[in-house]
């Protein structure tokens, strides 16, 4: 598709229905993971022959023009690798696809037109050809490219994405899926036809301006003119697209959750936030760039924050209900409730699913009398189901942090826990914080893996299904065979060069690390699945992988985790805290050497996994930690390259 269009986004309106919001940030500026509607509509049309684009400004326009002046200028990094499905992948610093300042024209209204009017007032750039219309206040994951296709490719005077959404289901489309008319607002509409609604997305012809009568106008009564004289009104049916509008607080803020969960996430907190350190955050929290946390130290308790966005230019401390913001959005001046049942994922039976990691297994919290708990669901064919009950009363027994176990339905595979929040540690290190607190939780982090290495291994006799399941050759193998299967043939389509010497050289990593002295491991010991409380404490989750294993696994699926960066003096640190406390147990110089080998081991399991979850599973956002983990993969390798050198050279090339 090389014909070249040009592009109209509405961006004019007031936002009534989102003040106090939109009294002091335009609709088409609000931020959604540290990036502005807009911008997210930017990255979409940035993959289309784009010729101009048109935006009308009314409300704020000062502020409008500025950002978009300042993006063009210094095109912000995005906060994800990717920020869910929202259409095309964000860009990377310095670079806005095929967009550039000089594409951008402003149609200043000096009073509301209205879709049609806004329209019409462009009409000396629009009626230059093929132009396409995106409202700046949706978010989807809708193919422009095919709905520009489909237009192309039809005799269309008019398309006009739709889709089925019971709420705003009025366009009437008949059974060739042409636009008849329109069921509410307008005149009756007649019987039959299939109804649907608009996305706020269409292409038009420039013909179409002609129905389009000048001042303030409604571009429906165009399309009902267009169909009247004859014209062809078509209609792409998107069914199955994720697509949220941000008209009201609960639609932004279910925009913005929604964002948080299709990227597999529950916390985003601007990078240069201050003071978030002093508050504790659960469900969904999203602190947005310009929020301050500077009146908290007044505060006796610390603030929780509960499925809460907090906008540019606002203070916590001002805000009256603390320590307790939940399910709200926090402004300048204003807090706006919410309601939790629109924003969130709950059923009508009360469950709430919470968690976004990589297992099939349901989570749900629920209440318990006063008190919040987690229900395990598991398919009735789940092997871990009964190892994590039994583990979890071993664990406990011997003072492992996990949560407690309240009730067991063994026919039923499910059980209920106690609630350890979401604050994972993975989530706490988010917010910006100093190098004595990350030192004094990971210290705390290792107590805790410490006792599983030794208390509790001491006792394994008494917990046969652990005792049993051990970290073997075979088990090695097969962690390896993954990582060529998911990662190397499955996401990176390569091959080894010499098939035959690296599968010797991966037999020879795995009887090495079968060699080494084996304690209970976790297994999955990384930043996710470490639960940090109010008070610090740690609860430990997702352990019914665990094994009999090298203890240097551990070790090095926590303190190289993909999943967040350690400063190499603080990884250090760390080992070497670990060391003092085992050393009466292991050679220091020996488990150093077993902690490099399973550093490899681990890494490659890991990548294999995300490209599992991404590809087969689905879950795409595993693949944002594929640069970090492949750069600690690299590393290892580098240090052991005379071992290993057809796995070197493998590596190396990715």
């Amino acid at each position: 598709m090389n014909k070249k269009i040009n592009i109209f986004i509405p961006a004019a309106g007031i936002g009534e229905r989102l003040q106090p919001i939109t009294f002091h940030i335009p609709k088409p500026l609000l931020p959604v993971l540290g990036k502005p509607v807009l911008q997210y509509v930017f990255e979409k049309i940035s993959t289309l022959p784009v010729n101009k684009i048109a935006i009308n400004v009314h409300h704020k326009k000062e502020v409008i023009e500025g950002w978009a002046k300042q993006y063009f200028k210094n095109p912000p990094s995005p906060p994800f690798a990717k920020v869910g499905d929202l259409g095309s992948p964000p860009l990377e610093k310095g670079d806005v696809g095929g967009l550039s300042e000089d594409k951008i024209i402003l149609f200043h209204e000096r009073t509301i037109l209205g879709t049609g009017g806004a329209l019409k007032n462009a009409e000396g750039l629009l009626n230059e050809g093929t132009f396409l219309v995106h409202n700046s206040d949706i978010l989807s994951d809708i193919s422009l490219e095919k709905l520009l296709e489909r237009h192309l490719k039809s005799n269309n005077l008019a398309t006009l994405a739709v889709h089925d959404y019971p709420r705003f289901n009025n366009v009437v489309v008949d059974e060739n899926g042409f636009f008849k008319h329109v069921g509410t607002g307008f005149k009756p509409a007649p019987t039959g036809g299939q109804r649907s609604a608009f996305t706020g997305i269409a292409v038009y012809e420039p013909e179409f301006l002609q129905f389009l009568p000048s001042g303030a106008s409604s571009v429906v009564d165009a399309w009902l003119k267009a169909v009247d004289s004859g014209c062809k009104v078509g209609t792409f049916n998107v069914n199955g697209c994720y697509w949220s509008d941000i008209g009201t607080p609960e639609t932004y803020a279910r925009a913005v959750f929604d964002a948080l969960k299709s990227d597999g996430e529950t916390v985003y907190i601007h990078p240069a936030t201050k003071g978030c350190e002093n508050v504790d955050y659960q469900g969904y929290v999203v602190i947005e760039e310009g929020f301050t946390f500077e009146d908290v130290g007044v505060i006796h308790e610390l603030p929780l924050l509960r499925n809460c966005i907090l906008l540019p230019g606002s203070r916590v401390g001002a805000i009256h209900e603390l320590p307790l913001l939940e399910n709200c959005i926090i402004g300048a001046d204003f807090k706006i409730d919410l309601n939790k049942s629109e924003i969130l994922n709950i059923e009508e039976n009360g469950k709430q699913l919470i968690g976004a990691g990589g297992s099939d297994r349901k989570y749900y919290r629920i209440k318990r009398g006063r008190k919040s708990a987690v229900l395990l669901e598991c398919k009735m064919d789940d092997p871990d189901f009964k190892r994590q009950i039994e583990y979890t009363k071993f664990f406990l027994k011997y003072s492992i942090p996990v949560p407690e176990l309240l009730e067991i339905d063994f026919d039923e595979k499910s059980a209920v826990f106690e609630d350890a929040g979401d604050t994972s540690l993975y989530n706490w290190l988010k917010c910006p914080r100093s190098e004595t607190e990350i030192e004094d939780i990971y210290r705390r982090v290792i107590n805790a893996l410490v006792l599983l290495h030794t208390a509790a291994t001491d006792h394994v006799a008494v917990c046969p299904l652990l005792k049993d399941r051990i970290f073997d050759f075979e088990y090695f193998r097969w962690e390896t065979d993954y990582f060529i299967e998911n990662y190397i043939d499955g996401i990176r389509n390569m091959k080894a060069d010499n098939i035959s010497g690296l599968e010797d050289e991966l037999n020879s990593l795995a009887f090495k690390a079968d060699s080494f002295p084996k304690t209970i491991i976790h297994r999955d010991f990384q930043s996710q699945n470490i639960m940090v409380m109010a008070d610090r404490t740690l609860k430990i989750i997702d352990y019914q992988g665990a094994r009999i294993g090298p203890s240097a696994y551990d070790v090095a699926s926590i303190l190289w985790d993909p999943y967040y960066r350690l400063h190499d003096n603080m990884r250090e640190k760390l080992v070497n805290y670990y060391i003092s406390q085992i050393e009466d147990k292991f050679d220091t110089d020996y488990f150093r050497e077993t902690l490099l080998v399973c550093r490899l081991q681990r890494h490659m399991q890991a990548l294999g996994a995300y490209g599992y979850l991404s590809s087969v599973k689905g879950k795409k956002y595993f693949s944002k930690y594929v640069p970090e983990g492949l750069r600690l993969l690299k590393n290892d390798i580098s240090l052991l390259k005379d071992e290993y050198p057809e796995l070197y050279e493998l590596v190396m090339r990715l």
